[in-house]
This record gives structure tokens, C-alpha cells and sequence, in this order.
């Protein structure tokens, strides 16, 4: 099946799931005001959960990274037609490129969507693509949790959770991370490890509200 087909296919699956969640989203807002006030951001979540953000974010021009992989352009196709703009490129392939594009487009007022996990893996393991790209922009990380149930985890490396129709979720953003410029190495790895907890304790807060609600 060609990319722009079966894009179009998952597009559909996916905003077909995403308009009958029943869902709570906690402090959007601050991402709305930055938006408009021009302000950039790096929001950040695990690659295994942005089927939510997707569809969250569905028409706002925010901007991902995409892989130049045969799998990148099928993503390219789904997140083009939620209203993404597309910069391209990946760890193996252009990865700098678009970094470095990215970093850019944040520093101009841009929101960047971004799996710091992704696209490879290791999974929940915070990359320092998302550091690099803040600090070089001077905006900060937004890290976010996401959560559903009833669910399905699929076999691949990021666990990826497809939310049953009609399900619970949840989506949460969390207080700004500033990443100031000149870190020593053992103060990156600090605030690397700051992004990752908080994206944990923001998904785990979500995963407790789907669950209790």
C-alpha cells in the first residue's frame, strides 16, 4: 500500500478513536497563551503515547520531526492531515538538519510536538535531541503525560497504546523546564533526568484519573 494511502487509513483510525474520547486535558492553556503570544515551546511525551496529543493538537500548526524512513512518510501523510508542519529527519538520517531546524522554527515562536524517546527507542528514555533543541531556541520543555482506558498496548518497542472507541483519557502538561545555555555535561544529565521524571509522574497522575473516573 502506497504511504499517502495507507496514511490516509491510520489518519482516519486515529481521529476516528480521538473524537470519542471521553477526555480530560489539564493545563492546556499555558500552550495556547505561548502560541499566541509568539512564544516558542518544546512539548515533550513518549513516543507510545502521541495518538492523543495528535488529535489534541489536530489543526493548530504546531510543528513535528519526522523521519526520512518509509515508515516516516506514512507518519508524514497522518500528521500533515492532523494540520502538523513537518520538519524531516532522524537519529540515522538528517538528524543535525533538523535539529537544527527545529531549534529555529521554536526560537521564532513555533510549538514543537516532540516523542524525545523516539524514534528508535530506547523506550521512556529521554534522548538529548529535545535538550539540544530548547537550549539552542531559549524556550523551554513542556513535558506532558497521556493515558487511556480501556486500551490496547501493541508488541512493538514503544508499547504504542491504541484507546478503545469511547474510552477514558487523559492529557496533562506539566510546568515549564528552562534549559539555560552553557550546562556542564553532569548538568545536562540532571535536567535530562528532570524531563524524564516528569514525564513519568505526569503520566502516571493520568494513568490514576482514567482509572478512578
Amino acid at each position: 500500500m502506497r504511504p499517502r494511502v495507507l496514511g490516509f487509513v491510520l489518519w482516519s483510525l486515529a481521529r476516528t478513536i480521538g473524537v470519542s474520547l471521553r477526555l480530560q486535558v489539564l493545563n492546556y492553556e499555558q500552550v495556547l497563551e505561548r502560541s499566541r503570544q509568539g512564544k516558542g515551546a518544546v512539548l515533550v511525551t513518549w513516543h507510545g503515547r502521541s495518538l492523543i496529543p495528535a488529535n489534541v493538537f489536530n489543526g493548530k500548526g504546531f510543528w513535528a520531526i519526522i523521519s526520512l524512513s518509509r515508515d516516516g512518510e506514512v507518519q508524514n501523510h497522518i500528521f500533515r492531515r492532523f494540520g502538523f508542519r513537518i520538519i524531516r529527519g532522524s537519529t540515522g538520517r538528517g538528524g543535525i538538519r533538523a535539529a537544527l531546524e527545529a531549534a529555529r522554527r521554536v526560537a521564532e515562536g513555533g510549538i514543537l510536538a516532540f516523542t524525545p524517546d523516539g524514534p528508535r527507542g530506547p523506550n521512556r528514555e529521554v534522548q538529548p535531541g529535545a535538550l539540544f533543541i530548547a537550549q539552542k531556541a531559549q524556550c523551554p520543555i513542556i513535558p506532558a503525560g497521556v493515558a487511556a482506558y480501556p486500551r490496547a498496548l501493541l508488541p512493538t518497542w514503544d508499547r504504542y497504546m491504541i484507546p478503545f472507541p469511547f474510552a477514558r483519557g487523559a492529557f496533562i502538561f506539566g510546568e515549564p523546564i528552562e534549559v539555560p545555555q552553557n550546562l556542564s555535561e553532569e548538568q545536562l544529565e540532571q535536567l535530562r533526568q528532570q524531563v524524564e521524571q516528569a514525564i513519568n509522574a505526569l503520566e502516571e497522575r493520568a494513568e490514576q484519573m482514567v482509572r478512578s473516573r
